[in-house]
């Protein structure tokens, strides 16, 4: 990675679940001792509400009190980013003004999603939502989940705006995010484990990790490998999570429910289901092969 490639948000985050009790409420105590975690064991920053913190079916109040009560936990030294964007225009607003409000310190602005919008209603969902806060923002394709690609030439045109800084990329379309990052000061953060090291080598600023909620340090060491000048060492530690990461991330079930398989995080909401016993044993034997590798 260069030097002068921008990590606005740091290198190393979490896209982090969102812990409930039981009974299928919010639970702020167990949020913040995993964001401390987290944090402890290498997570530059925090991305709340997103894909794998289930936004789709938690409330705007509870999106809220998840990030103050992280907040509270990490203090302001910890970037904290939360998912805004959806299906509609006018929520995205609201929910950027109550992050805002609230203590974030970035958006994470999802394409919408279903409607299939072209190309040109995309951009402008999105300089809306810039222009909504003061907040800087990470836009987050991935079109395996909205139904649309957010194009380079769309997002050549949004880096014009000052505070469109950032990409969480989940198009797997290397050479069209190498485009990108050669010609804007765009920072590529890799959604997808398995393009963490080789984003990040053509240029990219990190990673978002779903992974990086059951094994923080082992997500980051690649990374830190390749930054202190040994490559070889990076691959070898990338291909000792690649059995973890694949169950998790690939196994036709999403990252939400593996991770809360892995951890006291309590319930996945409807429509998911928990992960069924056979999944959840071949899980936690990848999580200790790995914890002993």
């Amino acid at each position: 990675m260069t030097a002068s490639a921008p990590r606005p948000f740091g290198r190393t985050l979490c896209a982090m679940i969102t812990p409930f009790t039981v009974t299928g409420a919010l639970d702020p105590d167990a949020a913040r001792a995993h964001a401390a975690r987290l944090v402890a064991e290498g997570c530059d920053g925090i991305v709340l509400s997103g894909t794998t913190g289930e936004s789709p079916t938690t409330t705007d109040a509870e999106k809220t009190a998840l990030l103050r009560a992280v907040r509270a936990e990490v203090g302001d030294g910890v970037p904290l980013l939360t998912g805004v964007g959806g299906p509609d225009t006018a929520t995205a607003l609201r929910l950027a003004r109550e992050a805002e409000e609230s203590g974030a310190d970035g958006l994470l602005v999802v394409s919408p999603y279903y409607s299939r919008p072209p190309q040109a209603a995309v951009e402008a969902y999105v300089l809306r939502v810039a222009d909504a806060t003061g907040l800087p923002l990470m836009v987050y394709d991935i079109p395996g989940r909205t139904g649309v690609r957010i194009e380079p030439e769309t997002l050549l045109r949004l880096a014009e705006h000052p505070r469109v800084v950032a990409v969480k990329d989940c198009a797997y379309d290397l050479l069209g995010s190498t485009k990108v990052m050669a010609r804007t000061s765009l920072a590529y953060y890799s959604g997808c484990e398995e393009l963490n090291l080789p984003l990040y080598a053509v240029g990219g600023a990190g990673y978002v990790s779903t992974v990086a909620n059951v094994v923080p340090r082992q997500v980051r060491a690649p990374l830190d490998a390749f930054d202190a000048g040994r490559p070889d060492e990076a691959a070898r530690l990338n291909g000792l999570t690649a059995r973890l990461t694949e169950l998790m991330m690939a196994s036709g079930l999403p990252g939400t429910v593996t991770a809360k398989a892995l951890l006291d995080a309590g319930p996945v909401r409807g429509p998911l289901q928990p992960a069924g016993r056979e999944a959840a044993d071949g899980l936690h034997r990848a999580y200790e092969e790995l914890l002993a590798a």
